[in-house]
């Protein structure tokens, strides 16, 4: 087969490959201890302490212990906000907390919204997954010597009300007290504590752990960590849970779990995000722009934070449907705290206080680089880019090197719609070296292929014969089959880099290019709207989306002008494919890109439009190459002072 239209087929299938990588990702029984007073009870665990919920699978009913009885009583239900969805407040969130669990009802950002092109809201970053599955809810306490646990994210804590600090700050706490259901004593009480900060994407929160008793009691928690974030990706579902830890040298690195694995997972070992040997700093839910990070904090005197222990992600799917794609699947994470003795009430270490930060904000570089604490924490490996088939460690240097620009070229020109097209057409000046080297060496491969096909037909009983020959007829020539093929190859993991900056970068989301089309560069462009369809191809749609059309007639016209071999003339097989290649390219991008960002979109039909400038350009360079050579001639160069010269011809003898 003709060294063209394997290329050809190599690109075809890397693009096939990307498109679909694009493309793709009551727990506890309670009881009534009195009709006046409810409460719940302390419940035996199933299978000791190390007893997790398998996923999408209903807890086990657990039975009281036999020996004794603890309860908490129910508070009345309670719900307090803190914070502002006002961006005049200062505030970065507003923080909706509910008695239940101590957990986090909601948390909305105020500085951005919900992308509704009807009546856009502040847009909530955390949300209930269920009445019992709430962010930042305090799971179970379990007494590890009588192998008994109390599931603390059913009971309703104690409202201690808000406080607002010197310099701004909001903050709120709950209470709750375990107890012995038959003196009615109190046995453990646990305080936890929010803390907003005006201008921060932090905030803090911390539970302390008090012994009540006169023996000391082994306790240990269970946290449900951030939960609930939307999905972002208008196509595919970004969302996933990831962990950070520090290496033996101090570099940052990262584990993750997408939502497709975890809704295949069937075991523990399958949810964990473990990096042996790694001390564990941070854990996360993210989804495409959005992170919800929550850093446990180390105690006094301690580099690392030893008391957090196993790091689970959860996928969550309440209505059970197959697909998955109902629209209340989401991602979780939960932390398992490290069992603790504490000794008899009033005695030395007979509290504990564990603290936290959570962070809840954007995916942006620039924010995590300016901030010192951000930086040190490693938040920007919550940023994740498309590397299709090059590696990660390649492509995200590139990517945030690309989009580093184009931020300082959006300080002079603040669109980005058109940031895009004038930085697609300086990066087609750059390559275009490269791509006129590779478009000539497939000029000079094509003019070979009657030869070539000469050679196949004499010595096609000796395959080692025919490769021989072939190969002295390319040195012949002075032409290499990888020589067409090396400079394409250079330039895609700038391509990615610049396709993956234009699709996770959060500066884009919302950002308009013009007033009446593509009000949203993150979002399809959607000439007309209309109600939700459902399509064999392209799925859900409920827009008619312009530019993906532009796109096919870009790819029309650059392979209308892509140079033909000669073999194609000879070869009627080689001239159906080339036939087919016309028909498919054109009609493959826009059903894969129907629905992608407008702002990818937009990148990749400026760049094709590019590219059939660019192949005008270059066609004409061989056009009148091919005249000239028959006729002994040079072609017309500045160094030639713009006159044709005949070529000179070469010594049969060397000169020494």
């Amino acid at each position: 087969m003709n060294p063209k239209i394997i290329l050809t087929l190599i690109v075809v299938g890397f693009c096939l490959l990307c498109g679909f990588l694009v493309a793709e990702s009551g727990l506890f029984q309670t009881s009534t201890c009195d009709t006046a007073q409810p409460c719940i009870l302390l419940q035996q665990t199933v299978s000791g302490e190390n007893n997790q919920t398998p996923i999408a699978e209903e807890t086990p009913q657990l039975q009281p212990t036999d020996s004794i009885i603890f309860g908490a009583d129910n508070a009345p239900a309670a719900n307090i906000t803190i914070g502002s969805t006002d961006p005049r407040s200062g505030f970065q969130f507003l923080l909706e907390l509910t008695s239940k669990g101590a957990a986090i009802e909601r948390a909305t950002l105020s500085g951005f919204d919900d992308r509704d092109y009807k009546d856009p809201q502040p847009l909530v970053l955390l949300s209930p997954v269920t009445e019992d599955i709430l962010p930042m809810a305090n799971r179970e306490i379990i007494f590890v010597n009588r192998n008994s646990q109390l599931p603390l994210h059913k009971l309703h804590w104690a409202n201690l009300g808000t406080d607002t600090g010197y310099d701004g700050s909001q903050s709120a706490a709950f209470e709750a007290i375990v107890k012995d259901e038959s003196t009615g004593k109190p046995i453990i009480k646990l305080v936890k504590t929010y803390k907003i900060i005006p201008g921060s994407y932090m905030l803090d929160c911390s539970i302390n752990v008090e012994n009540l008793s006169n023996i000391e009691q082994k306790i240990r928690l269970n946290l449900a960590g951030p939960v609930g974030l939307g999905r972002e990706g208008v196509r595919g579902d970004m969302r996933k849970a990831v962990a950070g830890f520090k290496d033996a040298q101090g570099q940052v690195t990262s584990v993750r779990l997408d939502i497709r694995k975890l809704r295949k997972a069937r075991t523990i070992e399958d949810r964990l995000l473990a990096k042996p040997g790694d001390n564990f700093i941070w854990l996360a839910s993210t989804s495409k722009y959005f992170a919800a990070i929550l850093v446990p904090l180390a105690d006094e005197g301690e580099d690392y934070c030893k008391w957090a222990l196993d790091r689970t992600a959860r996928y969550y799917n309440p209505d059970r449907d197959q697909k998955g794609d109902s629209g209340d699947e989401a991602v979780g994470v939960d932390l398992k705290i490290a069992p603790k003795v504490l000794a008899a009430a009033g005695e030395a270490n007979s509290k504990k206080a564990y603290n936290f930060k959570l962070y809840l904000g954007p995916k942006d570089k620039t924010l995590f680089d300016e901030n010192e604490y951000y930086k040190k924490l490693g938040f920007v490996h919550t940023i994740d880019f498309l590397a299709c088939c090059c590696p990660v460690s390649v492509i995200s240097p590139l990517a945030f090197g690309i989009f580093a620009i184009m931020r300082w070229m959006y300080m002079f020109i603040p669109n980005y719609g058109v940031v895009i097209i004038i930085f697609v057409f300086f990066i087609r000046i750059a390559l275009h070296p490269l791509t006129k080297k590779g478009q000539l060496s497939m000029s000079k491969m094509g003019q070979l292929g009657p030869k070539a096909e000469e050679l196949k037909k004499k010595y096609a009983n000796d395959k080692a014969e025919l490769n021989k020959r072939i190969m002295a007829l390319y040195k012949e020539e002075g032409v290499s089959p990888i020589s067409g093929m090396l400079p394409m190859m250079v330039q895609m993991p700038v391509w990615i880099a610049l396709y993956s900056a234009i699709y996770a970068s959060i500066e884009l989301r919302g950002a308009p290019f013009l007033p009446f089309w593509i009000t949203d560069l993150s979002a399809p462009d959607a000439l007309v709207r209309f109600a939700t369809i459902t399509l064999p191809i392209f799925g859900k749609i409920s827009s008619f989306n312009l530019l993906p059309i532009m796109m096919g007639v870009a790819f029309y016209l650059q392979q209308k002008l892509m140079p033909k071999p000669a073999a194609a003339t000879s070869n009627p097989q080689m001239a159906q494919q080339q036939k087919m290649m016309m028909i498919m390219m054109p009609l493959l991008f826009p059903l894969m890109l129907y629905k992608a960002p407008s702002g990818l979109n937009l990148y990749i039909m400026a760049s094709t439009f590019a590219g059939v400038i660019e192949q005008y350009v270059i066609r004409k360079h061989i056009r009148e190459k091919e005249q000239s050579e028959p006729q002994g001639l040079v072609a017309v160069t500045k160094k030639t002072g713009g006159k044709v010269k005949k070529k000179k011809p070469k010594p049969f003898y060397k000169q020494f």
